[in-house]
């Protein structure tokens, strides 16, 4: 069928073959399709929607558009987890060690930051040396090795998925869950995995900001990824408040190395990061219950075992090997800090987080434009959780800073998002719901 037949049929609420989809997907590689077709095709979709088989289609056609990538000479299972974006965020910098501590190989395909969120990549290249695109040659070393690697997209693997999301990004039609499901999914098939476990994040920092919006989302990705083959779970996660007590780029790898060294027990990164851990060690077959799979984990950081696979990992993909030992050497700090003071006594009650991460860009830890450079010493550290008591004066947290004027923007920016009550908040639990396939227990 020619793509105007394609368009005209989805527009007028037909279901798509997986001929149809397969055939749209090809054009669109080729370069045969115009911007206008690709645009009206994401219109369509976003009014129309799709079927589950439909969007099965289309992520199987889009994770296929290129490269795919096969583990058959590893012997462990291949696991990896994705989250949707947030503040704080850096649960994949210590979750993909720990896996890989406890025997999964995690070949962690990671983005740059979006918005007003964080970007895994742009945190890695905080550290000196750290290759983000190594060549496939070494990936596949580094993952058989050592058990993980945390690494940027290549352009041949899911390439369809670059192109659509170009067009997506302009004609207002990023919002359309089955293409948001078939976007995620596409790029984690393609990378070859066996399990995947996601994070789906609702509140004032998260893409969905309503529960029910971030539970359909969730339920998308977990029918259709398991639709395609990929044994799949999803947690939705609360991002009310920053995940970690860091928002930034060195500040995270900081407080991802304080992780791992046992300092940021019983925190809201704890709970989480443990609880992504228990999926993918269950999900994988490795335990056989979420209880074991979580002692399974508290046992690989105890015991040094994650902290070493994180630093073999940076070694081996370039960075310093005594990263861990000698943080101070090789993470350069901002010229200058400056503390957040209380603008008045009380309980931290509740935050605008997308605030916050724009707060971030506005340093110069982010970016508005693509071509934007990102400076990674900025950034905002030791931020109180909410339900913290604080008197007047007192810091809510610290802003890392490449000038005064700019540490001044962010202190004033940061003290309006922050809200203080009389009286103690209740405060929502890190995990909100479970996700798992329909047929699963």
């Amino acid at each position: 069928m020619i793509p105007q037949e394609i368009i005209r049929q989805k527009r007028n609420g037909g279901t798509l073959s997986e001929e149809d989809i397969q055939s749209f997907i090809a054009a669109l590689v080729a370069g045969q399709l115009s911007e206008g077709q690709i645009g009206a095709f994401a219109m369509a979709v976003w009014f129309k929607g799709m079927s589950r088989d439909e969007v099965v289609a289309l992520t199987l056609a889009m994770a296929r558009s290129g490269d795919t990538l096969s583990w058959a000479d590893i012997d462990r299972p291949i696991a990896d987890k994705h989250s949707t974006g947030g503040v704080g965020d850096n649960v994949s910098l210590m979750l993909a060690p720990i896996a890989a501590a406890c025997g999964l190989a995690v070949p962690m395909i990671s983005g740059r930051g979006l918005g007003h969120t964080g970007g895994t990549l742009d945190k890695l290249e905080a550290i000196p040396g750290y290759t983000i695109t190594p060549d496939a040659t070494v990936f596949r070393k580094v993952v058989k090795d050592v058990g993980c690697a945390i690494i940027g997209q290549t352009g041949s693997l899911a390439p369809a998925d670059g192109k659509l999301y170009a067009v997506r990004d302009v004609t207002a039609t990023v919002d359309s869950i089955p293409l948001i499901t078939a976007s995620i999914l596409s790029k984690k098939l393609a990378a070859g995995l066996q399990t995947l476990v996601l994070d789906v994040k609702v509140g004032t920092g998260a893409f969905m900001a309503e529960p029910d919006d971030a539970e359909m989302l969730a339920r998308a990705l977990v029918d259709v990824a398991n639709s395609a083959g990929v044994r799949t779970s999803a947690l939705i996660t609360d991002m009310n408040q920053p995940l970690a007590d860091a928002a930034g780029n060195a500040v995270e790898i900081r407080n991802c190395l304080d992780f791992l060294a046992g300092k940021k027990k019983n925190t809201r990164l704890e709970a989480a990061v443990l609880a992504f851990a228990a999926e993918m060690l269950a999900k994988s077959g490795v335990v056989s219950s979420l209880q074991d799979g979580e002692a399974k984990a508290v046992d690989a950081l105890s015991t040094g075992k994650a902290a070493e696979s994180f630093a073999r990992m940076v070694s081996r993909l370039g960075g310093p090997s005594d990263l861990l030992e000698a943080p101070d050497k090789y993470l350069v700090e901002a010229p200058l800090t400056k503390p957040v003071p209380a603008p008045r006594s009380g309980w931290l009650s509740g935050c605008d987080v997308r605030e916050i991460g724009m707060t971030v860009v506005d340093l110069g830890g982010g970016r508005r434009h693509p071509a934007d450079r990102i400076d990674h010493r900025v950034g905002i550290s030791d931020i109180l959780p909410l339900g913290t008591r604080v008197e007047k004066g007192d810091p809510i947290a610290l802003v890392h800073a490449s000038s005064a004027d700019s540490a001044d923007a962010a202190v004033a920016a940061l003290a309006k998002h922050y809200r203080i009550d009389e009286h103690q908040p209740a405060t929502p639990a890190v995990i909100y719901e479970r996700i798992v396939a329909l047929s699963a227990s």
